[in-house]
């Protein structure tokens, strides 16, 4: 499995758009995350992000925090979860990014966790509550094991701050579109393309964009604005949740079938700054 950067050079080299979608881990149990996670695999996910359920995940809406609290009542554990990516990584195209906050990180030790996950073929981790300050020690660590740590990027962030996380963030940019918690949104701030062309004009590094992307339209409308990746949390996770695994499993295939049809359409936009 190549890494997080080398997989988006090569679907830049191809001038195409990442596709990643999120869903939690143990809902609606840890057998359909697992079958969730090859079906993903294979219907277009260019990177799947894996939710650790957390009981006070601050950056997520109600739906994800249903899903994680749902998880925590029928027993998932980090263990669980490693045991799940240690199963299908081998045989998985998309590489693991893991969603997780910052304590159950601090409470196996930085060195001891970020092994573990290098053990089971994790590629990327995102954490949501650890601030650019205290972000250093865990992002050369994770160099150290292969694991690429990637920051966040608020709608209300400065210009300075967003160079100062730019330089710092492994693999790709994570652009957060709305101020607020995740959540299936209605309609995107246009202030989310106006921060992909300042961030443009300061690093090169991919800029994935989540928070609030809830279908084709949006997705299609966030790479016509210059995003590398679009990522899909809720939407994946509503589905899961909705009917029986079987069923939940069909809408995330549909879903993300979807989603990578609408995001590797042609745009002037796109043919425009390609010549």
């Amino acid at each position: 499995m190549s890494s997080i950067s080398q997989r988006f050079q090569s679907l830049r080299d191809r001038n195409q758009r990442a596709l990643i979608p999120f869903i939690t881990a143990g809902d609606p149990d840890l057998q359909t995350t697992k079958e969730a996670l090859r079906i993903l695999d294979s219907n277009g996910a260019d990177f799947i992000e894996l939710g650790v359920p957390y009981s006070d995940p601050l950056a997520d809406g109600p739906v994800i925090q249903a899903a994680a609290t749902r998880a925590l009542h029928k027993g998932t554990k980090l263990e669980h979860v490693l045991e799940i990516v240690a199963d299908v990584s081998p045989n998985l195209q998309a590489p693991i990014i893991l969603f997780t906050y910052y304590n159950p990180i601090l409470n196996r030790g930085v060195e001891s966790f970020l092994g573990q996950l290098a053990k089971v073929g994790v590629r990327g981790l995102v954490v949501p509550d650890l601030p650019l300050e205290e972000a250093e020690y865990l992002i050369n660590t994770g160099a150290e094991f292969g694991i690429e740590v990637i920051l966040l990027v608020a709608p209300t962030s400065s210009q300075e701050r967003i160079e100062a996380i730019a330089k710092q963030s492994q693999g790709f940019i994570y652009l957060v579109s709305v101020t607020g918690v995740t959540g299936v949104r209605s309609q995107l701030q246009d202030r989310v393309k106006t921060l992909l062309s300042q961030m443009r004009s300061i690093t090169d590094k991919p800029i994935g964009v989540g928070f609030g992307i809830s279908g084709p339209e949006q997705a299609r409308q966030v790479s016509d604005w210059g995003a590398d990746g679009v990522i899909v949390g809720s939407a994946f996770v509503q589905r899961l949740a909705n009917g029986s695994p079987t069923e939940g499993l069909q809408a995330v295939e549909q879903l993300c079938q979807e989603l990578k049809a609408a995001i590797a359409q042609p745009s002037l936009q796109r043919v425009g700054s390609i010549q």
